[in-house]
């Protein structure tokens, strides 16, 4: 009889297939190309093409692709396979007319000519969705060789910014206010007037290979300049004209387009192909306060937690030695002495009371299951990000490989359903539940759930508004595959290991009597408590925060990655000693209800996340529209709601740890 192959493998084999086959294209940064002016060399290319990724702008969250606009089209259109993080994230890549053979310039090359008449619909909604584009400022995104091509352009302080998009075109206003890419030309001083960037002088930068060791030459920069101007003759393109291409804001005639280039080729053998990147990150604003503003970060939240360690290792020392010392002074005593120590031992109780707690300590929390869940989900999500970030810290995930960061989170995700289910079902045995098939159905489904759910309107929204963004329908279906076919059963088997395990030993015995609580400070009171907890964790994330954000909304390229390790790795010891402090000193005002408060205590910094998101939003971004608006808050959600799960979970097992250290070191029978 032939043995069944597991539904679960067979999924797991074509999700590694898919992984490795949509990367096969793209593997930027490990497979240079090398160009020759000669052709039939082997590999080596004559061709160059231009690539196109989708359109986005800072004041709408919605992208969209170039075919959307109404630009000059490739006639034989190509799109290289995208990654599933290039899909989720929205990325849109395919060929472009714009092709240019190495080592040879061209001066005011036609592309095409674009012609709106006003008699035709389909001409005014054209022009009136290429109008939208430029209000809102939409910019392109032109890729060579897999590089951005960028616009390098002076800032203050006559610094250099290399801008890695470049903008559709511009308006003046009504009232005569030019905005956005408008006030880098004088000409542009019509009011009511659109003015599009319909001609690009490009400028590739190669090393030349003919003193190393391979053949050919290798891209390592290439630049642009947009302009805008107008064609009195469309068949003989004059690209040295001033005049520049006006679209009225009332469209009450005939507007054409022509839209031209120029190529120029320069040498440079001081760059080298593997930092070609090099001076784009360089040139990313405000780099230098960064470098500082993360160094002071890191210099204070070490120096707090050192505190925190230091009053904590002091304090409890002392508790330990006094509680021992007492014990062994009433073993060796006289019993007619031995009611005077009873009497510094009642004294030493009153003084710190979190002994006087020792029979209720691990009483089974409220709501044990719905504990459990999280914390399974939350383990899931820290193995997820510590290995994600190790690995960009390695320089797999960086910039240059596309949609790498996110496919390596989803795909970890997926195979960590197994610690998920483990933790879940030992921690809920440990509370005494016996309700083991909801223990796993939630812990597979709850928190997925919400978040996909949640992902699910937001992609609505998208597909209403015809965005690039929106997720195709067949790879929600893959990712509901995924979900269901691979993470849910390894949660199972996780789950069914953490149930044959025997529930986790507790060092005191529970008595069956609930001590009662003493009337609570302020201070030791739960919400106070929970709401300072998360003050000093936030503390030490919002700087990078501001920059991750800046990446996310602004389309900034985030590439810092060995100091966000770093702050995560102060992150996690800045959680675990806040809540074990907080946990310590609401257990010394015989609060034995330390369970869900050690996991709400840290996992408050998602409220402080929350927070600076709505004042990033007002404050920094210009986003306009309710679609945006709606879009920007539900995927913050999702943020939030996987950042509580991720610090509540570090605050639980740092406490866990902490109560079964103290209560089994010091003699409580």
């Amino acid at each position: 009889m032939k043995r069944r192959i597991p539904m679960s493998f067979v999924l797991f084999v074509l999700l590694v297939i898919y992984c490795f086959s949509c990367s096969a294209f793209y593997l930027p940064g490990l497979a240079p190309v090398s160009f020759c002016v000669e052709k039939d060399i082997p590999d080596c290319q004559t061709e160059i093409q231009l690539f196109v990724n989708r359109l986005d702008s800072v004041e709408s969250v919605l992208p969209y692709e170039y075919d959307v606009f109404d630009f000059c089209k490739d006639q034989k259109e190509i799109r290289p396979s995208e990654n599933l993080g290039q899909v989720l994230f929205g990325e849109r890549i395919e060929s472009s007319p714009y092709k240019f053979t190495f080592k040879q310039d061209k001066k005011c090359n036609k592309v095409c000519t674009k012609t709106y008449k006003k008699e035709n619909k389909e001409d005014v909604s054209k022009l009136d969705f290429l109008k939208m584009g430029m209000q809102l400022n939409y910019q392109h995104h032109w890729i060579i060789d897999n590089m951005p091509v960028t616009w390098c352009y002076d800032v203050e302080d006559g610094q250099k910014y290399c801008n890695p998009g470049f903008p559709i075109g511009c308006l003046v206003t009504a009232d005569g206010r030019a905005k956005d890419a408008c006030v880098i030309n004088s000409e542009f001083n019509k009011k009511n007037t659109y003015y599009v960037f319909n001609h690009v002088d490009i400028k590739i930068t190669y090393h030349n290979g003919e003193k190393d060791a391979w053949r050919g030459a290798r891209l390592v920069a290439a630049t642009l300049e947009p302009k805008s101007i107008k064609q009195t003759d469309k068949d003989n393109p004059n690209c040295d004209s001033t005049t520049p291409m006006e679209v009225p804001g009332v469209f009450d005639s005939e507007v054409s387009i022509v839209y031209t280039y120029s190529v120029t080729f320069e040498e440079n053998t001081s760059i080298k192909w593997a930092s070609r990147w090099d001076y784009i990150l360089v040139s990313m604003p405000h780099t230098n306060i960064q470098w500082f503003s993360i160094m002071n970060s890191l210099v204070i939240v070490l120096f707090l937690s050192g505190m925190v360690a230091m009053i904590m290792l002091r304090t409890l020392h002392k508790d330990i030695a006094r509680y021992n010392q007492v014990d062994q002074e009433d073993l060796i005593k006289l019993p007619s002495t031995r009611n005077k120590s009873s009497v510094n031992y009642e004294d030493a109780q009153e003084e710190s009371g979190w002994k006087q707690v020792h029979g209720d300590v691990f009483r089974p929390p409220r709501k044990g299951m719905l504990l459990s869940v999280f914390l399974g989900q939350g383990t899931q999500i820290f193995i997820m990000t510590f290995i994600t970030l190790f690995l960009a810290c390695l320089g797999f995930l960086s910039p240059a490989n596309r949609g790498a960061l996110m496919t390596c989170a989803v795909v970890l995700w997926v195979l960590l359903g197994t610690p998920a289910g483990y933790v879940s079902a030992r921690l809920y045995k440990t509370f005494g539940g016996e309700k083991w098939k909801t223990n796993v159905l939630l812990t597979a489904l709850l928190c997925p759930g919400i978040v996909f759910a949640d992902f699910f309107l937001m992609n609505l929204i998208l597909w209403v508004e015809g965005s690039s963004a929106a997720i195709p329908f067949g790879t929600l279906v893959a990712i509901l595959a995924l979900w269901f076919g691979i993470s849910v059963p390894l949660t199972f088997i996780g789950a069914y290991f953490g149930f044959k395990k025997p529930a986790i030993e507790q060092p005191v015995r529970t008595n069956q009597i609930p001590r009662q609580i003493p009337e609570q400070s302020f201070f030791t009171k739960p919400i106070p408590g929970i709401i300072m907890g998360g003050i000093l964790p936030f503390g030490c994330i919002f700087i990078q925060l501001f920059f991750i954000l800046n990446s996310i909304w602004s389309h900034q390229m985030y590439y810092m990655f060995g100091f966000l390790f770093l702050v995560f790795i102060i992150l996690l010891i800045t959680c675990s000693e806040a809540t074990i402090l907080l946990c310590y000193f609401h257990l010394c005002a015989e609060d034995y209800h330390w369970w869900w408060r050690s996991f709400l205590t840290s996992g408050f910094t998602a409220v402080y996340l929350f927070i600076y998101a709505v004042h990033y939003f007002f404050s920094k971004l210009q986003i306009i529209g309710a679609a945006s608006t709606i879009l920007y808050f539900g995927y913050t959600m999702i943020m939030v709601l996987i950042f509580f799960l991720f610090t509540g979970t570090i605050g639980f097992f740092a406490c866990f740890w902490f109560v079964n250290k103290i209560y089994s070191v010091v003699k409580v029978d």
